[in-house]
């Protein structure tokens, strides 16, 4: 049997007729660049997180640089950024010209410890970036509560975590604003790259809309510096398409961990991904850490199931950043995560005869 790591091709099969007629609608109408077909699924997908405002933009990753740019973080100030998550995260800061300040993250969440940011903030930090790894929140509470105290701001990157909880509230609204990516890969994939940010705040929402626009409120008038942050319309009506199966595609993925944890939970030699009391996890990523992780990726791999490494070098020794001066073992969890974590297949069309499958196989390595 195969298992792939991601199967899109399925997943566009269900959905073939109402995309292709999107698509097709599109093209009838001639218009490519934002337009009704972005600003329907702005609307819908704003109504799905509660929250006020949804602009479509062209990657998530723009989307980190815009929530910090909009908030005038800019050359002298620094950003505290998780080191476990995916270096678009660190790019919001240093796109702006800011500095990250990398922490680590809690043993038990892998997203952001609250204990270890205090100790690094300084009179120059300006934000935290809460990151909603994997699909689980970050505990809002206690970074809003940092946050609050030391008069910044508190920005969410949750490209991970479409429909994801806190404390029964969706992410995106929790903090200042909250970016997304669409990358296909994720629970809501584009067909291509495509990104969002949401926010409650009127003034952010408007500065968000004509940074993503060259800096314009209306055409030829720009009113301050901009770039060009724009969501497709081929983008906008895939995503309005595919949202409404979200629900339903985060049910069965929350499924799938559950037979994941299920069948593995036996095996002393695996962490499960523990989800945390606040959380509601949307499992983007199904992540166990494990001591030969080498081994059974190999192992899994030849007997054709797909797996993965996210993410293999944290941020703090990635070699753009060695100008920061941080050394191996300043984050010891962090490491860990990144010489022992391995993400199994994970996608709503798993059939439970690939879970299975899945399952066995690790069942029999460690048996032997």
């Amino acid at each position: 049997m195969n298992v792939p790591f991601l199967d899109l091709q399925s997943q566009y099969k269900q959905i073939k007729r109402e995309i292709d007629i999107a698509f097709q609608d599109v093209l009838s109408n001639t218009s490519y660049i934002l337009g009704k077909y972005v600003k329907r699924f702005e609307d819908n997908f704003a109504s799905a997180h509660g929250v006020k405002y949804c602009a479509g933009l062209s990657s998530g990753t723009d989307g980190n640089h815009l929530a910090l740019w909009s908030l005038g973080i800019g050359p002298g100030d620094e950003v505290i950024i998780p080191a476990n998550t995916f270096i678009a995260t660190a790019w919001g800061a240093t796109l702006c010209g800011a500095k990250p300040v990398f922490v680590d993250c809690d043993a038990d969440s892998y997203n952001i410890s609250p204990e270890k940011i205090e100790e690094k903030i300084t009179s120059n930090t300006k934000a935290i970036v809460a990151v909603h790894l994997y699909g689980q929140s970050a505990d809002m509470d206690k970074l809003r509560e940092i946050a609050d105290v030391k008069g910044i701001y508190l920005v969410e990157d949750a490209a991970q975590a479409h429909l994801a909880e806190y404390n029964g509230i969706k992410v995106g609204g929790i903090g200042v604003s909250a970016s997304f990516s669409f990358y296909p890969g994720k629970n809501l994939g584009a067909y291509g790259e495509a990104g969002a940010i949401t926010t409650n705040d009127d003034e952010l929402d408007r500065k968000f809309r004509m940074i993503r626009e060259h800096g314009s409120n209306k055409k030829y008038n720009h009113e301050m510096f901009g770039h060009n942050y724009r969501m497709e319309s081929l983008q906008g009506a895939v995503l309005d398409v595919k949202l409404k199966y979200l629900n339903e595609w985060t049910d069965k993925r929350r499924a799938i961990a559950q037979k994941y944890h299920n069948r593995l939970i036996g095996i002393d030699q695996i962490i499960l991904p523990k989800e945390m009391s606040y959380a509601k996890h949307v499992y983007h990523l199904y992540v166990v850490k494990i001591s030969d992780r080498e081994n059974l990726n190999a192992y899994l791999n030849n007997e054709g199931i797909g797996t993965g490494y996210h993410y293999p070098i944290p941020l703090h020794l990635q070699p753009c950043f060695k100008h920061l001066n941080y050394q191996k073992g300043d984050f010891p969890i962090s490491e860990d995560l990144a010489d022992n974590c391995l993400s199994l297949p994970i996608f709503p069309e798993m059939s439970d005869a690939q879970i299975e499958f899945v399952c066995e196989k690790i069942i029999n390595y460690y048996n032997k």
